[in-house]
């Protein structure tokens, strides 16, 4: 029988030190290819396959599309386009939207992999920040794949295992010290059972690979909301996955409800930026007016300036307090 030969890997914040634990723990004997997508910066080239490499006795490299997967290795997704398995076991890159505001995202790789063999897989989500990977790892497990998640507490940033131990309810949640063994143990196993893989799988690895979507085919698989998309402020969908609740517009942007509402907090901060500049130079205008009659002893254009200055001062002052409270409440976590 065939075992679990595809172990899939996400990080993200935190994810290069549990990496390199993680492969420096990994035997050359590993029977299983490793697939890993970590949020990458997209104007600085990564030295991520070196750092791996030098890390433990698996080789690992930056995926090409068109390659085939070998055990031993460790394939990594490169800047700007998501990393996805076809069902022969290639890879291909992806050049479809942003998801979760990130590209490499995990989610699109996590499905591909259910989508290709479910059966046959192992998806890890490791240190990383908000909630990428959760539906993705959810949806592998729906295909028949193993689901594994960082302990919380044992990750340099906890919120994205705990909104993947929260929504994907996987079936392995440990210690970076102990996930070695685990998935020593794991890739010997023989594969599980097929699942049905469902439309709606099919079509979002899709959209990540051609970037190709449409209104009635999201009519499918969601519902629409009132949310505009904060990429490019097209209609949402709301996808409901019982505890796990995620948006995406027909363009094929994505979010998770948590990623969504930080995506809205960065739109709005940078509105009322937008708007505190404004008026900002309002200010400077109407002094520069009320100067100007100043010099000219128009003392009732004087009062009317100065009526202006104070009033957009006001203004600017609230909008100034309502930026304050955004960035205070950026900094507490749901519960404090």
């Amino acid at each position: 029988m065939p075992h679990r030969d595809i172990v899939a890997i996400g990080a993200s914040a935190g994810g290069i030190e549990a990496l390199r634990h993680l492969t420096s723990k990994l035997p050359a004997s590993f029977d299983a290819a490793v697939l890993i997508t970590m949020h990458l910066a997209e104007d600085y080239p990564s030295t991520l396959d070196h750092i791996l490499t030098r890390s433990g006795p698996l080789p690992a490299h930056f995926a090409e599309s068109g390659e085939k997967i070998e055990n031993g290795q460790i394939y990594l997704a490169r800047s700007q386009c998501h990393l996805l398995l076809t069902a022969d076991r290639y890879l291909e890159y992806g050049h479809g939207p942003r998801e979760n505001n990130a590209r490499p995202a995990i989610d699109p790789m996590f499905r591909s992999v259910g989508l290709c063999c479910g059966a046959r897989s192992v998806g890890v989500v490791l240190s990383g920040m908000l909630g990428d990977g959760a539906a993705g790892l959810l949806a592998l497990k729906q295909c028949g794949g193993i689901a594994v998640v960082q302990e919380p507490d044992d990750a340099a940033f906890s919120e994205m295992p705990a909104h993947a131990l929260r929504r994907a309810e996987p079936d392995h949640v440990v210690t970076l010290a102990a996930l070695p063994a685990l998935l020593k143990k794991l890739v010997q196993q023989p594969a599980g059972n097929l699942f049905r893989v469902s439309d709606r799988l099919r079509f979002e690895v899709e959209i990540a690979r051609s970037g190709r979507s449409n209104m009635r085919e999201m009519d499918r698989i969601g519902r629409r909301s009132v949310l505009a998309c904060p990429d490019c402020h097209g209609v949402m969908w709301e996808i409901d996955e019982g505890e796990l609740v995620r948006y995406r517009c027909h363009v094929g942007h994505a979010y998770t409800a948590e990623s969504m509402k930080h995506a809205i907090d960065e739109n709005l901060t940078r509105a009322l930026g937008s708007a505190l500049r404004a008026l900002d130079e309002r200010v400077a205008i109407a002094e520069k007016l009320r100067d100007k009659a100043i010099e000219n002893r128009h003392l009732k254009s004087v009062e009317w300036w100065q009526r202006r200055v104070d009033e957009t001062q006001r203004e600017a002052e609230i909008i100034r307090e309502s930026i304050e409270r955004m960035e205070q409440g950026a900094g507490e976590k749901v519960g404090d």
